[in-house]
């Protein structure tokens, strides 16, 4: 006579069901292991179909300063899902219909080169760089949906999105985002003028001070320092604080706190021109001083991230009293 197992009962090789079927979990580490090597087994064969377009993305980025990071985001996403491996998912349920989502975009931004060319339109080495990227993340995705599922892909959601950044901005949005920094930044050194009893006398982006008029260029608009920072916070955000809003004004900082860095960079080297002389607009702090005004600008931010975790323990200690 045998004594049958309760429905539910978790062996150390099987669990029985509350209908009673058994379930090995041999079974299931073998499903789970066959999806994760189909997976890798197809991101391979998608790095080699795109081998091309993406050795074109790592010299482009090597040789251009506002894309020079784009290198270093597969390896930022692979380390967050590699810290949270122990969270993620024991089992895969490939779910193809949402993959078909992604797949479709993919498609599309694989095929748009080729019609806007046939159109006539011009297209810049940077934009067809942009869609086959675009093209190659969301394949990417796609194929980790395919193998994985949706539960195992909402488990490393922040990582896999955070692979958009492999996407090199198009240049007309390069522009715009320029254009529009240059004039915030422009009113901010503005009020700072005033705010410090400066003389002066403003015509759009040319500042008349004491002794010398010079105009802000689109090269002083901080957008590089503004999108490494834009990611620097995503990531610490995502690491560090808990709270979805918290997230959410941690990040939204980031655009006033590069705004007003840059109309303070302005203010010194236009106040430097004013007492030290007009050669102050060639000097080693005006070509080569963002650094210095960066690392200003990563304090101020990581200082309000401090704040924003020390209230958020003080949260989670209240809790537990």
């Amino acid at each position: 006579m045998k004594i049958a197992k309760p429905p539910g009962e978790i062996t150390k090789f099987r669990r029985v069901t509350s209908d009673g079927a058994i379930v090995f979990r041999q079974d299931t580490d073998q499903k789970r292991r066959r999806c994760l090597l189909g997976c890798l087994g197809c991101i391979a064969l998608l790095i080699i179909a795109f081998i091309e377009p993406l050795c074109s993305l790592a010299v482009h980025s090597a040789s251009t300063e506002l894309d020079s990071y784009i290198l270093l985001v597969p390896f930022i996403s692979a380390y967050l899902i590699y810290i949270r491996r122990k969270q993620l998912p024991r089992e895969c349920f490939p779910t193809p219909g949402l993959a078909m989502v992604p797949l479709g975009a993919g498609l599309a931004a694989l095929a748009a080169p080729w019609s806007i060319r046939a159109w006539g339109w011009p297209l810049s080495h940077n934009d067809f760089l942009t869609l086959m990227a675009l093209a190659f993340v969301c394949f990417l995705t796609g194929v980790g949906f395919f193998f994985l599922g949706r539960k195992w892909m909402a488990a490393v959601a922040f990582p896999i999105a955070f692979l958009i950044f492999m996407v090199p901005l198009p240049d007309r949005a390069v522009e715009w985002m320029e254009t529009a920094s240059k004039l915030a930044s422009t009113n901010a050194a503005h009020l700072f003028f005033l705010l410090s009893g400066t003389p002066v006398l403003r015509d759009g982006t040319v500042f008349n001070l004491p002794g010398i008029v010079f105009e802000v260029a689109q090269e002083c608009s901080g957008i590089r320092s503004s999108w490494a920072l834009l990611m620097t916070g995503l990531v610490a955000s995502h690491l560090f604080l808990e709270s979805p809003w918290r997230r959410v004004v941690f990040v939204a900082f980031i655009v006033p706190l590069g705004i007003l860095r840059n109309g303070f960079r302005i203010l010194v080297i236009g106040l430097l021109c004013v007492h030290l002389g007009p050669n102050m607009i060639h000097s080693t702090i005006h070509r080569q001083g963002g650094p210095v005004f960066l690392c200003f600008r990563y304090c101020l931010y990581f200082f309000c991230s401090g704040r924003c975790e020390i209230a958020n323990a003080h949260k989670i200690l209240r809790g537990t009293d």
